[in-house]
């Protein structure tokens, strides 16, 4: 695959996996930046496969950064488990690469940004799963460029 700001590079999805909302962000067609997208209304399995897989066919997504929840200590738990198993469906589904990546403290950073803007609560928390999402995959591109 070409790197990342190269021709013919493919974009990054990022999701921020909830029981009730899925956050999505996306690289830029160069893979420099993270932009949030539309959050997912979860139904079911059927039904969030088919909205994700409009999204990555929409912006010819090349491979997929699940958020992985873990305790503070960086223990896995029980969603842990629920988000590895999503991961595996996706991958399964699509056949793109899927990675996890340590989400502990996105939503609490979501959050204190967004509660510097000028959003109502109602429109903040409907944008907290995006920010969510973007800030997953800013810190895996930023992890993966360093390496």
């Amino acid at each position: 695959m070409p790197a990342p700001g190269t021709p013919g590079h493919k974009r990054i999805l990022a999701l921020d996996v909830g029981s009730k909302r899925i956050g999505v962000a996306v690289t830029d067609p160069l893979g420099i930046t993270a932009q949030g997208l539309d959050t997912i209304q979860r139904q079911n399995k059927r039904r969030d496969l088919e909205a994700l897989g409009q999204v990555l066919a929409k912006y010819e997504v090349s491979e997929i950064v699940v958020g992985l929840p873990l305790r503070l200590s960086g223990a896995e738990g029980t969603q842990s488990e629920k988000m590895r198993t999503f991961a595996d469906d996706l991958h399964a589904h699509f056949g793109l690469p899927v990675h996890l990546w340590d989400e502990r403290w996105t939503s609490t950073e979501a959050n204190r940004l967004l509660r510097e803007t000028d959003l109502s609560i109602k429109k903040r928390g409907q944008a907290v799963d995006r920010m969510a999402a973007i800030l997953i995959l800013q810190s895996w591109m930023g992890a993966r460029q360093s390496r």
